[in-house]
């Protein structure tokens, strides 16, 4: 673990894109190989700036019900959903449901906000999604697929794309005929989180079948699934060929991860000052009180596997003040740097 002394605190992105395009999704340039995958209560407007500062190639929303797009007025939520920053480029809209009239309507509405992509969700293995015909239950209807991008790719000007899963179970792997028919009905680029809906987030995931799908289709294949360190990042390009690789459950409380450096490659000092910046996005994006309480499952992660994190979470998950979270973490950074001191003393080593 490496440990900075108390105060040595600033966060100091560091961001590593190329200077040319690593691909295009039509003829938007997309400019790295590893980005933020779309999560539903992750993936917001806050801690998409963090890992887009840190690295990460594109930015995709939480996906969100074309239902309540299409609704007269938005509610709070699906308006902050909808929320980039400007600076997020390029910026993907995900949308979801099982209707294909009201998706491509939908689909028109938000891209009034001025979004470079448009992105279906069709990998969403929730139970009251995915069996309504949504998410992960599109799969289950390759010709509602083929209409909806017939469709829409015939009205926006932006690219539409789409992030899939194998199939449902393994008794319906229709992964390559769904990728055909995206790209025969104009779609400009292929999400795979490879397993499949009946998976959800158990087992390993299937890379020879993100490898097949880059084969069989000539748009850009992008991979996720169980890519959890800044190795797993060129592991699966060179096995697959895909062009970028998109990391969910990884990259959460580990941005750095975009900036190719794993956990344990981040001082202390680094950790607690992103932590801090986070917490400061979330306040202002979500108000006081929600954005504390929304913020605590992050510290959570960004402490794990940390010197007295098991003693530190509890106080973390429970504090009801921005001030009792602040001291906690600062007594923390003094205590933790104190052990090492004294490690350090005692094998003769300097700090």
């Amino acid at each position: 673990m490496l440990i900075n002394p108390p105060g040595v605190d600033t966060f100091k992105p560091r961001t590593l894109r190329p200077t040319r395009p690593t691909f295009y999704v039509r003829e938007v340039p997309v400019y790295g190989d590893a980005l933020l995958a779309p999560m539903d209560g992750y993936s917001d407007l806050p801690y998409r700036l963090i890992c887009y500062e840190l690295g990460s190639a594109m930015s995709y929303t939480e996906f969100t019900n074309a239902d309540g797009i299409l609704q007269k007025r938005w509610s709070d939520s699906i308006a902050q959903k909808l929320k980039f920053d400007a600076a997020e480029k390029p910026m993907t809209i995900q949308i979801y449901g099982h209707d294909v009239e009201r998706l491509v309507e939908a689909a028109q509405r938000v891209e009034q906000l001025n979004p470079d992509i448009i992105d279906l969700n069709m990998g969403c293995y929730v139970k009251d999604i995915a069996e309504r015909g949504a998410g992960s239950g599109m799969l289950r209807f390759p010709e509602r697929i083929a209409q909806y991008f017939a469709r829409v790719t015939r009205v926006l000007r932006v690219p539409a794309t789409g992030k899939i899963r194998l199939g449902w179970d393994d008794t319906l792997y229709n992964y390559l005929t769904v990728a055909k028919i995206l790209e025969d009905n104009g779609a400009s680029l292929i999400a795979v989180h490879a397993r499949t809906k009946a998976q959800a987030y158990h087992g390993h995931a299937n890379w020879d079948a993100i490898a097949e799908i880059k084969q069989t289709v000539k748009i850009p294949v992008i991979g996720n699934g169980d890519v959890k360190t800044v190795a797993d990042i060129a592991r699966m390009k060179e096995y697959t060929g895909c062009d970028a690789v998109m990391i969910g459950r990884g990259a959460i409380g580990n941005p750095w991860i975009f900036s190719g450096r794993d956990r344990d490659q981040v001082a202390l000092a680094e950790r607690v000052a992103l932590l801090r910046r986070h917490l400061a996005l979330n306040l202002e994006f979500y108000g006081q009180r929600g954005g504390l309480i929304l913020f605590r499952k992050h510290a959570a992660r960004y402490i794990a596997g940390l010197y007295g994190a098991a003693h530190l979470r509890v106080p973390l998950l429970t504090a009801e003040s921005v001030q009792e979270f602040d001291d906690l973490l600062g007594q923390y950074q003094t205590d933790a740097h104190e052990f090492v001191q004294r490690e350090h003393t005692a094998l003769g080593l300097a700090v």
